[in-house]
């Protein structure tokens, strides 16, 4: 009986050392995707989605729209206004119409001609005035009234001049102000327009539609999800005795079931602190190890891996 206790003592060491030393093998991870999340720029109704979740969507073609009645109708208000601001502008610049400047003429015509009239009475009660204190009042009456026409004259002369002149240089800055401002308020309502009509930013694949149409969406609220095929990355862990023989650009060989033969990977990322390992890595002799997060990416092809899909590396020779 001691004999075969000893035996069996001696054999055990011999078993163990046939089997993979400790923290030995490939890595253990999973395929990870940096998604866009695409979002609402401000709270509306969704008003349509014309892709769908799986389909390959080209950079600039439409991902959603929202509503935008509110926003036609102040572009409409704001181009309105500029062509509002431009018109006083020009006005501005071109002084008074022929037709004021015609009215102000006549005017002119009839004060002078109220003048005219006004010496002739003049003259007349000048040589009268020598005869008759009545008559030296009528002269006095008849002075002031050609000194009332001949002021009159030159207001309307002063009106005429000045209703050929173009506006104030101070009126002319004013309205071109005003152009600008109005000019800023449409272009902003342009932009507010153009925002309810969201295009993709990126050759991708719809990965996830997260509200559809007729939903309310609040501003910075995802509507769409994205996975552009650069953005595919790999997620593994290192064993803390090992991570000291990786470094970022380093190669790896990974493989996956189902996956072609030949996938490589570069080291893009490794985490400076150690964790624990994730339940998603999970095993009876892993799970209460120390590990190194380390990420990399997928060399040629990104797209040959899903996100989710589990794999194993090893460095390359």
């Amino acid at each position: 009986m001691m004999r075969s206790i000893l035996t069996l003592a001696l054999i055990l060491p011999l078993l163990s050392a046939c089997g993979p030393a400790p923290d030995q093998g490939p890595f253990q991870g999973y395929v990870e995707g940096d998604y866009l999340r695409i979002a609402a720029p401000e709270a509306a109704w969704i008003g349509a989605v014309p892709v769908a979740e799986g389909a390959r969507v080209t950079k600039g073609q439409r991902l959603f729209t929202l509503d935008d009645t509110a926003a036609t109708a102040a572009l409409a208000e704001a181009r309105a206004g500029l062509a509002q601001a431009e018109a006083a502008l020009a006005d501005r610049r071109l002084g008074a119409r022929a037709e004021e400047i015609a009215a102000v003429e006549a005017q002119r015509r009839e004060a002078d001609a109220a003048l005219k009239l006004a010496r002739q009475d003049l003259e007349r009660q000048k040589s009268l005035a020598a005869d008759s204190v009545t008559a030296r009042a009528r002269l006095e009456q008849a002075q002031a009234a050609a000194s009332q026409a001949t002021a009159r004259l030159e207001q309307v002369k002063a009106q005429l001049a000045t209703a050929r002149l173009p506006a104030r240089p101070d009126q002319v800055a004013a309205a071109e102000a005003a152009v600008a401002a109005a000019k800023a308020s449409m272009a902003q309502a342009e932009w507010r327009l153009s925002q309810r009509h969201v295009d993709s930013p990126a050759d991708a694949m719809v990965d996830d539609i997260v509200r559809r149409p007729g939903e309310w969406v609040p501003a910075g609220g995802v509507v769409v999800s994205l996975l552009p095929p650069g953005h595919v990355k790999l997620v593994l862990f290192v064993p803390q005795a090992r991570r000291s023989a990786l470094s970022p650009g380093g190669r790896l060989n990974v493989t996956c079931d189902g996956c072609k033969p030949g996938l490589t990977a570069r080291i893009t990322r490794i985490a400076s602190d150690a964790e624990y390992t994730p339940p998603v890595i999970y095993s009876r002799d892993t799970n209460a190890k120390l590990v190194f997060r380390v990420e990399a990416a997928l060399d040629p092809d990104p797209a040959a891996l899903s996100p989710g899909q589990p794999v194993s590396a090893e460095p390359a020779p």
